[in-house]
């Protein structure tokens, strides 16, 4: 009888043991995949086998995608693009693009190579801080995750860039340019129209921003300034924070650009 229990002791204790081991294996594989693809941004560290610079035309050439929308945003280093992703089973994934804008840059490889990336790519892996985009087996790129660019939005930024509003930029705002301070803790901007001090609340999800209702002084303002400048703050649904610059995304395109004031 003694010997029967000395025997069950034992098995309970290998089995134990065993269990731990398996534990300790889970725990390192799932720290190794704790980076889900929704992280964030992810900068492109290489192309078709090929490593890419840090920076392309003094820019991280980067792709985010956006769980809430199924939208992704990426730039070569030059233009911004994007358009809508899906994820199925077994880490399957397609890519439409849609439109970007139409800048000219003195370096077009990577955003060339962007255009091919899209339509190729079928599935992805994730290993530590590394998402892979592939074609079968195939690797075509290769990202690594960007720290959270949330705190670089906090500070004040200056309004250097709007696309086609319709009037000149430099005539809407000849005297005074608009500029937007983020208060991260709080959750709330203010700053100035280019004619009255505004403030408003906002929040983030991955890099899709959305602001509240817009309360303001009311001096009154001649020109359009000001009207054009509130009016895209309500289009926004997606930021960029590349370096000194901020970019607003409404659907595929980067329409307003700020740049860090301090």
């Amino acid at each position: 009888m003694k010997q029967l229990s000395v025997i069950i002791v034992a098995a309970v204790a290998f089995c134990t043991l065993n269990s731990c081991g398996v534990s300790k294996q889970k725990s390192a594989a799932q720290a190794e995949n704790s980076i889900d693809i929704y992280q964030g941004k992810w900068k492109l560290i290489e192309m078709n086998g090929n490593p890419v610079a840090d920076k392309i035309n003094g820019k991280e050439p980067f792709l985010a995608l956006d769980k809430t929308t199924k939208r992704y945003s990426a730039s070569g280093g030059c233009n911004g693009l994007g358009g809508n992703f899906e994820i199925k089973a077994n880490q399957q994934i397609t890519f439409s693009q849609g439109m970007s804008t139409m800048m000219a840059c003195q370096d077009m490889t990577i955003e060339r190579g962007f255009g091919q990336l899209f339509s190729q790519a079928d599935n992805y892996t994730l290993s530590g801080n590394t998402l892979s985009l592939k074609k079968g087996k195939e690797t075509l790129a290769k990202f690594k995750a960007m720290p959270n660019q949330n705190a670089n939005l906090e500070g004040t930024w200056q309004l250097d860039y709007l696309g086609d509003p319709g009037e000149n930029f430099e005539e809407l705002y000849a005297n005074k340019k608009p500029t937007i301070t983020f208060n991260l803790t709080e959750k709330k901007i203010s700053g100035n129209s280019s004619c009255n001090n505004y403030f408003s609340t906002f929040s983030i999800e991955g890099n899709t921003i959305r602001f509240g209702e817009i309360g303001s002084t009311r001096m009154f303002c001649p020109g359009n300034g000001e009207a054009v400048f509130f009016e895209n703050l309500k289009k926004v649904n997606t930021f960029s924070v590349q370096g000194d610059q901020l970019h607003f995304i409404m659907g595929d395109i980067a329409f307003m650009r700020f740049k860090r004031s301090n």
